[in-house]
């Protein structure tokens, strides 16, 4: 979820919540990122990621789709500039300070930085960018990603797939209605870290802005399922999406009217369960 680049969206300094970063990032690895392993699976499927594949990571987070197209043979980098906490999980899940010799099979590679970063002389382009963190579902979220891509575009080849992620429809989303806890919370005044729904054509917008030509697109079942209340609570509020509402009220305030959201979707063993649907775009560099 929510599909770093999940991370803090904060409204302004002076309200950004006390967070155990550390304890967030755990949260998300341990129990939120798996929830997107259909649509990495989806993606790797498609694009027949394999042992030829050189694929960049963008905004790689704690690293997940990075080990599963490893699993499959790729050469993969992952570069984050922005969640320190959740690349050094990536680290212990990958090979700690793996080689990159010539893009061989299976090889990793980890950048705390910007796609500028994971340049450089011996490296060769890359056949495959992806940025997973689904976006069109914060206020403005899209314009850092449109950025990402256009640092990310002088290192691939002509024509290479680059897939975008992002929420279905708020309808096929059971997780919507639970997420509008988010925006009734936060502070209306200052909205720009504040979750809204998806629109129809947040990923076309995005690859249009960095000069990239859509060509094809999906959507994947990834329901969203918990062990228990306290879990789900966890896993979503490891999303940053709910940043704003506590740094406008409390987390406990949060808590609260989070676990009340989740009570529909409670089932009769204790668990949480809520059907969404995401779609991706694959778009090609100019």
């Amino acid at each position: 979820m929510t599909p770093t680049l999940v991370q803090s969206h904060l409204p302004h300094a002076g309200s950004a919540p006390r967070v155990d970063l550390g304890a967030r990032a755990r949260d998300w690895a341990e129990i939120q990122e798996r929830m997107l392993v259909p649509l990495y699976e989806a993606v790797y499927e498609r694009l027949d990621v394999g042992d030829r594949t050189r694929l960049l990571g963008l905004g790689c987070g704690s690293g997940l789709a990075l080990v599963m197209a490893a699993s499959r043979g790729a050469a993969v980098t992952g570069v984050d500039p922005s969640a320190p906490e959740r690349l050094a999980l990536a680290r212990a899940r990958l090979l700690p300070d793996a080689a990159y010799p010539a893009g061989g099979p299976g090889t990793a590679r980890l950048v705390e930085g910007g796609p500028a970063d994971a340049a450089g002389l011996g490296v060769p382009a890359y056949n495959l960018v992806t940025a997973f963190q689904p976006i069109g579902c914060l206020a403005g979220d899209s314009e850092g990603l449109s950025g990402l891509l256009e640092a990310a575009t002088p290192l691939a080849g002509r024509g290479i797939p680059v897939v975008l992620a992002g929420w279905g429809p708020p309808e096929r989303c059971a997780t919507s209605a639970v997420m509008r806890v988010a925006t009734k919370l936060a502070d209306p005044l200052r909205a720009a870290g504040s979750w809204r729904p998806a629109a129809r054509d947040d990923l076309e917008e995005v690859a249009h802005r960095a000069g990239l030509r859509p060509d094809g697109s999906g959507r994947v079942a990834c329901p969203f399922g918990y062990a228990d209340v306290e879990s789900a609570v966890r896993g979503l509020l490891s999303t940053g999406l709910f940043d704003a509402a506590v740094g406008a009220t409390d987390k406990a305030q949060v808590d609260k009217e989070l676990t009340e959201a989740l009570h529909p979707h409670r089932r009769g063993d204790g668990t949480v369960w809520m059907p969404n649907v995401f779609r991706y775009l694959i778009a090609r560099t100019p």
